[in-house]
């Protein structure tokens, strides 16, 4: 039974390599490498939706809460095997870039340093959608990453958090969305501004140890996830 459940994982996987009605352009593969690991995470994935097939007889209809958690593992199957085609080099990179540039007009994308907003754009993200803060969104959270920061000090940082906040309205206003995701690096100032975002905006957050190595596919995950801790 689990030799013919296997085989159905690995028939939907080579399903999933074909093209979409014109949506991706695959190319012949390349050498590269595979990730075993990955792999058998995918195929344990694909397996594990079956509870889905059994649980939603005879009708096989999903409830909502259950269609958004099978989406879900689909969708992270998808961007596992989007992985290892790109290793391959079937996936083409201007493909990619060009699904996170739609994927992401969805969203107002709130950074805090300036080298990050390169990084995002060259993933594909219009510059103009992106707000550089460059300082925190409250000043209270100021005297929490220096707690010794002088009265005097804080007042131009308050002018700084004003236009932040200014430009953000303006760009949701301009862009006609209400959905913000935060791309930070995981340090302290970070952390806070996400926090911090999250209850302002209700925004989404992505945190890496470091935005340079982190890849597109990474990336486009975040924009596709409904929430990404």
């Amino acid at each position: 039974m689990d030799k013919i459940r296997f085989k159905q994982a690995q028939s939907l996987l080579l399903e999933s390599g074909k093209s979409k009605k014109g949506t991706e352009k695959l190319k012949n593969p390349r050498e590269g490498t595979l990730d075993p690991v990955a792999y058998a995470e995918i195929i344990n994935q694909v397996i594990g939706t079956e509870e889905f097939v059994y649980s939603s007889r005879p009708t096989h209809k999903l409830l909502q809460e259950d269609a958004k958690e099978f989406c879900s593992n689909l969708i992270d199957i998808r961007n596992k095997i989007d992985d290892i085609l790109a290793e391959f080099g079937v996936l083409e990179k201007k493909n990619i870039e060009e699904e996170v540039k739609r994927l992401s007009e969805k969203f107002i994308i709130l950074t805090s340093k300036g080298n990050f907003k390169k990084i995002i754009t060259r993933w594909g993200v219009e510059a103009q959608r992106i707000v550089v803060a460059g300082v925190p969104l409250e000043t209270e959270d100021m005297r929490v990453l220096n707690p010794k920061i002088p009265e005097t000090a804080l007042e131009p940082i308050k002018k700084k958090i004003s236009h932040v906040k200014n430009d953000i309205i303006r760009k949701m206003d301009q862009f006609d969305t209400q959905e913000m995701l935060v791309v930070v690096e995981n340090d302290k100032s970070g952390e806070i501004m996400a926090k911090r975002a999250e209850n302002l905006y209700g925004a989404r957050v992505m945190i890496r140890d470091n935005l340079k190595n982190t890849s597109i596919l990474e990336f486009r995950k975040a924009l596709e996830k409904e929430y990404n801790p």
